[in-house]
């Protein structure tokens, strides 16, 4: 049986970068856990302090695909390049035509940089674009593909 796991992004605002996420991913917040109507009845029924409720958010493919990914509030803002990152496949891929491609890539990062990602670079093979380099809110990078 393969290991169940979620992709967790520290950060400082659980709720501003749950909001970007879902909006670039098309994911939707992550129902209460098994057997509770609401996270709130979670944390009460957990015991887990009130002041710690905002301490994290979830959130989840729609279509149950994609990998859970949580938000976890932590002291410290973000300090150096990204090991791991996401890359967001919108091209279609080398194989199809660039145009194609570059207005698929354009586009999400035009829509991505609109509710709150940076650029950071655009990387060509030649004179062709390949990837765009984008910040989230956070700071953390990511590729748009």
């Amino acid at each position: 049986m393969p290991t169940l796991w979620t992709l967790t992004i520290d950060c400082t605002s659980p709720a501003v970068l749950s909001a970007f996420w879902k909006a670039a991913l098309g994911y939707v917040d992550a129902p209460p856990p098994s057997g509770f109507a609401t996270w709130h009845d979670w944390y009460v029924a957990c015991e887990v302090p009130e002041d710690e409720w905002d301490d994290g958010a979830s959130i989840v493919d729609p279509t149950g695909t994609g990998p859970r990914i949580s938000m976890l509030k932590v002291p410290e803002s973000k300090a150096v390049k990204n090991r791991l990152h996401l890359d967001l496949q919108v091209s279609g891929g080398r194989a199809q035509p660039q145009p194609a491609r570059t207005e698929r890539i354009r586009g999400m990062v035009d829509r991505l940089t609109a509710i709150g990602a940076h650029v950071l670079g655009e990387h060509h093979v030649g004179n062709l674009l390949d990837h765009v380099v984008l910040a989230d809110p956070e700071g953390n990078e990511f590729c748009v593909v």
